[in-house]
């Protein structure tokens, strides 16, 4: 079950180890946040994530060694950036609401406005035909290649068209701002080919709609939405990954290759795998309750649903499943409803942003492994984004291990140095 984002004043006071006073002082100071009660009392409401950022505070202060440990857990921030925030269930991308962003701008719009801070240097950065720096007839060529190869998945597609083009663009080794910036549009363009099988001209969510759905334009609309959704959600794995391989100076191509290896695992973006099988396991409405009490008795996960920092629900996938019900297949839509009001009744969880985009594919009947692809093409955008920042720092991300191994065994060769 998920925790509620609030605290009684008694609650909030246990959990911290303080008196009740105590409490109010540190809401006075601003270190927590509280407000009315719903019911109309004169009591206040305290927000759990401060209370839980307190605590952890207090925690390594004493056992700095535990805190160390854990630190890379869902816990406080590693590093500091100002491309994403998530506060009080919303999600903004440089102080914009993101489900405002996503039905109401480009793709690339936004791209731009992680990238440069400026939506307007959009057409700056995407205005060209964006492949010159690779020679345009071996790449289309490679692309076509690819286009053929079924055994091979969207992300496999995407790794070897980037380690083709990286090799050919010399380019990408200026780290500066606006070069990486111009460096992303050509990649973001090349991984859009590589899994739609388009030109590069095309604008990203123009180009999947004409490869997948050619007569329906509306899903343009989604695909659009989708892609802004995904471009970014703070210091995920695979935009750790990221930023890990920019501190070491590698190119842009490099660091979006990083990105792409952390989001085709099981627990990252291949969850959208997971969640349509479940979709298909279910196979129709009348059998929602049956799959998923049966899972449950399996000790199976719901792939999809819950998210540690959205108690009240996925924001992103509030905006997903209305647009699904909106443009999607009545049989396909009606499975999603029945399968996330069994969860709801069942578990009371909510489904998250990997269920929602499972879910809008299924819908709108796009090809399988759409979902994988629409979120790792969104969030390339937001890897190119992390890598700018990293660079800037100019700084080698280089934690610290905790050694928990067997401690070295003296031997007659130590002796003899510790005798010297």
């Amino acid at each position: 079950m998920t925790k509620t984002p609030y605290l009684k004043a008694a609650q909030a006071a246990a959990e911290l180890g303080v008196t009740v006073q105590t409490l109010y002082a540190y809401a006075s100071r601003g270190m927590v946040r509280s407000e009315p009660e719903t019911d109309g009392s004169k009591s206040r409401r305290y927000a759990r994530e401060d209370i839980d950022r307190l605590k952890q505070r207090k925690e390594a202060r004493s056992d700095p060694d535990k805190a160390a440990s854990q630190s890379l857990h869902w816990g406080g921030p590693v590093l500091e950036s100002a491309l994403t925030l998530i506060d009080h269930g919303a999600v903004y991308y440089r102080g914009r609401n993101v489900a405002e962003l996503a039905l109401s701008c480009s793709v690339e719009e936004v791209a731009a406005l992680l990238w440069t801070g400026e939506m307007a240097q959009a057409s700056a950065l995407f205005g060209g035909k964006g492949d010159s720096k690779w020679g345009a007839r071996p790449m289309n060529a490679l692309l076509r290649r690819l286009g053929n190869e079924t055994e091979l998945g969207p992300i496999e597609r995407c790794q070897i068209a980037l380690a083709w083009a990286g090799a050919h663009d010399l380019t990408a080794y200026d780290l500066r701002q606006a070069a990486v910036a111009a460096t992303g549009a050509k990649i973001l363009r090349l991984l859009t080919a590589a899994v739609a099988g388009s030109n590069f001209a095309l604008a990203v969510d123009s180009a999947l709609q004409q490869a997948w759905a050619p007569k329906r334009r509306a899903v343009g609309r989604a695909l659009r939405a989708a892609l802004i959704l995904c471009a970014d959600h703070e210091l995920n794995v695979s935009a750790f990954a990221a930023r890990c391989v920019a501190s070491a100076a590698a190119t842009p191509y490099d660091v979006v290759s990083a990105g792409l290896a952390a989001m085709k695992g099981a627990r990252h973006g291949g969850v959208t795998i997971r969640v349509d099988a479940l979709l298909q396991e279910a196979a129709r409405a009348s059998k929602a309750d049956e799959a998923i009490a049966a899972r449950l008795r399996r000790g199976d996960l719901l792939p999809g649903f819950g998210h540690p920092l959205y108690p009240e629900g996925d924001p992103r996938a509030e905006v997903l499943l209305a647009l699904g019900e909106e443009l999607g297949n009545a049989r396909a839509v009606e499975l999603v409803r029945a399968i996330t009001g069994s969860v709801r009744k069942l578990t009371g969880e909510q489904p998250n942003v990997d269920f929602a985009l499972a879910s809008l594919s299924r819908a709108l009947g796009l090809p399988a492994s759409s979902a994988l692809a629409i979120f790792a093409l969104g969030r390339t955008i937001g890897w190119i984004a992390h890598a700018i920042e990293q660079y800037r720092t100019g700084e080698l991300i280089r934690p610290r291990a905790r050694y928990t191994g067997q401690l070295p065994l003296a031997s007659s060769t130590t002796s003899k140095i510790v005798g010297i």
